[in-house]
């Protein structure tokens, strides 16, 4: 049984940028996410996590042996819902928040999945960057990106994204590409309404949405800041280059919450497993 209830908290990890918030994912102290790992790494007999002045990182083998965990665990409660015949009662109504660009850049193929793989389900979906309160507004499931504020919510990793600096090839090939952020005073800058924009207050474009800034940096109008995951087609496509890389804000974690854990009904648990089964792996996190 501690055995398991380690694999648990090592699987905390996944999709986390520190141990401290996996801790607080998994709802433990961080003494004791770190006592479960080393348990796990006394077991197997390799190392799972790499120190260094930078921070912790996973290693080979503790990469090959989360992604394990993950697959293993995610079979065992699928066991359990079978066995309970739990899978019959994925039916009625669901009240789900997202972010609204990701649900634009990444939620729409996985909400139709979910209901043709359901089809006695409804999806009541509301869109709204700032943090929901789950309890206050009625609501069962929501996606946050950002941290979690304190609060009795179960969450589950999905992955991270960061802010990062792109332009097109076109106006980079033209103006070129700065080499450290004080060349960006040089530069034509695109402003969004995204939190914490640098750019609003000396930006020669402001655009009202974060849509409206990515076209103009797509059509060369200059440099743009913003999360990585409502560009990622857009840099896999070319169409925009990432610029200064090494200057990129903190990664910012991208959970699926919940409010009743274990005890939530099969409606509820489907959509989580079904979210965590899609996002995990997501070309839309590979850029943090």
């Amino acid at each position: 049984m501690e055995r398991y209830r380690d694999m648990q908290l090592f699987a905390a990890l996944a999709g986390q940028p520190s141990l401290a918030s996996a801790a607080r994912a998994a709802r433990v102290s961080g003494p004791t996410l770190v006592r479960a790992i080393a348990r796990l790494e006394a077991r197997l007999g390799v190392a799972l996590l790499q120190r260094s002045t930078r921070g912790v990182s996973l290693t080979t083998a503790g990469a090959a042996y989360l992604a394990d965990c993950v697959r293993l665990l995610a079979a065992v409660d699928a066991a359990e819902a079978s066995a309970k015949g739990l899978q019959m009662q994925v039916q009625g109504s669901l009240r789900v928040c997202l972010p609204l660009l990701f649900s634009r850049y990444v939620m729409a193929p996985v909400l139709a999945d979910y209901l043709a793989n359901y089809p006695d389900m409804r999806l009541r979906v509301r869109y709204q960057d700032p943090h929901p309160n789950l309890h206050e507004e009625g609501l069962d499931v929501a996606i946050l990106v950002g941290e979690l504020p304190n609060s009795a919510l179960i969450a589950r990793p999905l992955g991270q994204v960061r802010p990062i600096l792109c332009a097109s090839p076109d106006y980079l090939a033209a103006h070129g590409d700065p080499n450290h952020p004080d060349e960006l005073k040089q530069h034509r800058l695109i402003a969004s309404p995204a939190p914490h924009d640098p750019f609003r207050t000396r930006a020669r474009l402001a655009c009202s949405t974060v849509q409206g800034a990515i076209n103009a940096a797509v059509q060369g109008a200059g440099l743009l800041q913003c999360l990585s995951y409502p560009v990622h087609e857009h840099l896999l496509s070319g169409a925009l280059r990432r610029v200064l890389p090494d200057f990129d804000g903190p990664p910012l974690p991208v959970q699926v919450v919940y409010r009743e854990g274990r005890q939530a009904p099969m409606r509820v648990r489907s959509f989580v497993e079904h979210c965590v089964s899609a996002l995990r792996g997501h070309p839309a996190f590979q850029l943090a």
